[in-house]
């Protein structure tokens, strides 16, 4: 049994990677800590286990194997350098740091240590994700050129229910979370990375639709050595959009599209079962791919096989019952926190920012 300590319930996500781990059957929550004690000491007596006030006692305990990972951004570096020079295994949300200096101090630290890592950008190992890659990888589009994803929801749209959106103010506190949707919905720009490889530099655009003091509206463009481009769109203020993925090549197409999570909520709203939330013209799920290496000249539609594929929580499992390493996972993420902090620096500078330029030590 693998035994876990939850580092902080801030991210919104925090209780479901809780719950991952108290629904899997070989890892046990044993130790709660928060930087919000009042919060963090409910959390700890929902699961009758004892909340540590102070972060290093916890980390000293012998019988704490790994931690999840749900502090403010702010305080990742300060957070998991202390975990893994414990010797603790980590599953932290994304982004790794603020920084790309923070993210590579991080993970040179966990080398060190020799403990298993893991980021949960959870569409990456997605059925979905890998059928796509797959369409790559065997030429059917010749050279990709564009790639375009669309990840966003309607989180800080007023509903009756919540008048300032799902989301808290202190999620979406700038200090504490480093920005808005561009860095907390950042699926499309791991996803853009992923199959279009590493860029030269980026561009961004940001937009504050609802006057908060962090991004709702966000598009983020890479731009490749052989001309590639790559456009990730992220955003809290888009009410039924779906997700979807593009990508284009010298040789042909290949189209995703599902339902969003703002569509869901949209349905949800209106007392629709989530089974009813597609139809015969909309995002139904499927791959659509034109290419001339395939016969004819019309769309070919594919069913994805759904075979289970490992959610990155139980990937960090994995790798700790068989001491391997998330090597894919990990260079993924640190590209991931490369393109948001130079995201954020284009904004700031209204520049295209070189990834090679951004500071490592």
């Amino acid at each position: 049994m693998i035994r876990v300590a939850m580092l902080s319930f801030w991210h919104v996500h925090g209780k479901d990677y809780a719950r991952q781990a108290e629904e899997h059957p070989d890892t046990q929550i044993v130790a709660v800590w928060d930087e919000d004690s009042e919060r963090g000491r409910a959390e700890a007596a929902k699961r009758n286990v004892p909340f540590y006030e102070d972060l290093n006692d916890l980390l000293s305990q012998p019988d704490i194997d790994g931690v999840i990972v749900d502090a403010p951004t702010n305080m990742h570096h300060e957070v998991m350098m202390a975990a893994a020079r414990a010797g603790k295994h980590i599953f932290t949300e994304k982004v790794i740091a603020a920084t790309l200096r923070e993210a590579k101090a991080i993970l040179q630290e966990v080398e060190r240590a020799g403990v298993i890592f893991v980021v949960a950008m959870r569409r990456l190992p997605m059925a979905s994700t890998q059928a796509i890659k797959a369409v790559i990888d065997q030429g059917l589009i010749g050279d990709p050129t564009q790639v375009l994803v669309r990840d966003s929801h309607s989180g800080v749209l007023p509903t009756p229910q919540s008048p300032r959106g799902m989301l808290s103010d202190d999620f979406l506190d700038p200090e504490q979370a480093q920005g808005g949707a561009l860095i907390d919905m950042c699926h499309s720009v791991y996803l853009t990375r992923y199959f279009l490889g590493r860029p030269e530099s980026v561009s961004a655009i940001l937009g504050y639709v609802t006057g908060r003091k962090v991004e709702d509206n966000a598009v983020l463009t890479m731009h490749h050595a052989s001309g590639g481009i790559g456009i990730a769109q992220a955003g809290y203020v888009t009410a039924a959009a779906p997700f979807s993925i593009e990508v284009h090549g010298t040789q042909g197409s290949v189209l995703y599209s599902e339902s969003g999570i703002g569509e869901f909520m949209m349905r949800r709203s209106k007392g629709i079962q989530a089974s009813s939330r597609t139809s015969s013209s909309g995002p139904d799920g499927k791959l659509r791919i034109l290419s001339s290496q395939l016969e004819g000249v019309e769309w070919e539609i594919r069913e994805i096989v759904t075979e289970a594929t490992l959610t990155p929580f139980d990937q960090w499992v994995a790798h700790i019952q068989h001491g391997t390493t998330a090597d894919e996972n990990n260079e993924v993420a640190l590209d991931l926190t490369a393109l948001i902090e130079a995201a954020y620096q284009s904004m700031k500078t209204g520049q295209t920012i070189r990834l090679d330029a951004l500071k490592t030590e």
